[in-house]
């Protein structure tokens, strides 16, 4: 198993690798030349890789356009990571690339989308729906049959009521509280939200 990217989520994720299952992961890949390793395991260069050898692969950058960016232009056998610590409902659906971090809650029939991060902590009640590249971060709590649209990052600490739709590409800010539905390409702040920026 390889991962992409060696920043500060990928030793997240090395923690939830090794916390839930017995594979062994053989090295990371990363632009930064000068980095030689992480948490004891070898970075290498992706472009000058035999990529023959990758057999899964999971993306362990936490900016969500650059998770795209690289699902996009890399074919491999993504898969998913859940911390031995998570709860995870078996009516629960995860798609490919997903990491579901420590203490995180994701509940029936919720479903996640691809490469998604469900940060530590966070809550992902029944029925919410996740589009691919979602974020959402430690300790954010969605309340049931909330929607996220693609690539959109929910700060840390922040809640979302029930029913409400969030669309794609939009920043909900740290600690903030929404109670309508919230359109694409936007920044939102607050309690109650407010928009700030599109």
């Amino acid at each position: 198993m390889y991962l992409y990217g060696a920043s500060g989520h990928c030793k997240v994720i090395i923690d939830s690798i090794e916390s839930s299952t017995n594979k062994i992961i053989e090295g990371v890949f990363d632009d930064n030349n000068e980095l030689k390793s992480i948490l004891n395991i070898p970075i290498y260069n992706f472009k000058q890789f035999d990529k023959k050898n990758i057999k899964e692969l999971i993306i362990s950058v936490g900016d969500n356009k650059v998770r795209k960016q690289i699902a996009e232009s890399v074919t491999a056998n993504y898969v998913s990571v859940i911390h031995s610590n998570a709860v995870v409902s078996k009516y629960a659906f995860i798609d490919k690339g997903t990491s579901i971090m420590a203490s995180a809650v994701v509940n029936a029939s919720a479903k996640i989308g691809k490469h998604c991060i469900i940060n530590t902590g966070a809550v992902v009640e029944h029925d919410c729906v996740l589009d691919d590249f979602v974020h959402i971060s430690p300790n954010a709590s969605l309340a049931g049959n909330v929607k996220i649209g693609e690539g959109s990052h929910i700060g840390i600490g922040a809640q979302i009521i029930q029913g409400i739709t969030i669309g794609k590409w939009v920043t909900i800010g740290a600690g903030t509280v929404v109670i309508r539905d919230v359109p694409d390409s936007t920044l939102f702040v607050g309690n109650p939200a407010r928009e700030i920026k599109k």
